[in-house]
């Protein structure tokens, strides 16, 4: 049987979700709460871009930490 790295699990997990994340959305993917998930940003642990109030979060980024959390 083929099995996926995983790196490419992940990548199938978020196939769902476009390519530039909502905070909301990067929250739910990694099953965090509001709290946790400002705490990533405000550490760049998840490089991310503000828009005045709005965070974005290319979905590259998130695959990143997700790579660097699974070591």
């Amino acid at each position: 049987m083929n099995e996926l790295s995983q790196q490419q699990e992940h990548q199938v997990m978020l196939k769902e979700y476009p390519d530039v994340m909502t905070f909301d959305q990067m929250c739910s993917v990694l099953s965090i709460s509001p709290v946790t998930g400002y705490k990533l940003l405000r550490t760049n642990k998840v490089i991310h871009i503000k828009i005045g109030r709005v965070y974005k979060i290319p979905k590259v980024h998130l695959l990143k930490y997700l790579k660097n959390e699974s070591h």
